[in-house]
């Protein structure tokens, strides 16, 4: 099972309170859905991340890869465990947010 810091759960239950105030409930399923498969994948092969959101090269830092799972770059530590520490949405403007 895969960690989360309090920073990635902020930011899930921001996107989630985004979308239902837009009674978007499919866009909230389809977050769960990249969340679980970014999971799979960060437990499957934890060193197959990319150093950085292809967008973002400025990102990369020592221990910390990055996945894009549907619609969402998730950020997790190269740990055992791994933990996730960010998820956002593809178009974000993710050096914004730091």
């Amino acid at each position: 099972m895969i960690d989360y810091a309090q920073v990635a759960l902020d930011q899930i239950a921001a996107l989630e309170s985004h979308y239902a105030r837009l009674n978007r409930p499919e866009a909230i399923a389809r977050l769960v859905v990249a969340l679980r498969e970014a999971e799979y994948r960060i437990e499957s092969m934890p060193w197959a991340g990319l150093p950085a959101p292809r967008p973002y090269p400025s990102l990369a830092k020592p221990g910390i890869a990055w996945t894009l799972s549907g619609r969402y770059w998730i950020a997790y530590r190269l740990t055992t465990p791994a933990i996730i520490i960010g998820v956002f949405y593809e178009q974000a403007n993710i050096p914004g947010r730091s």
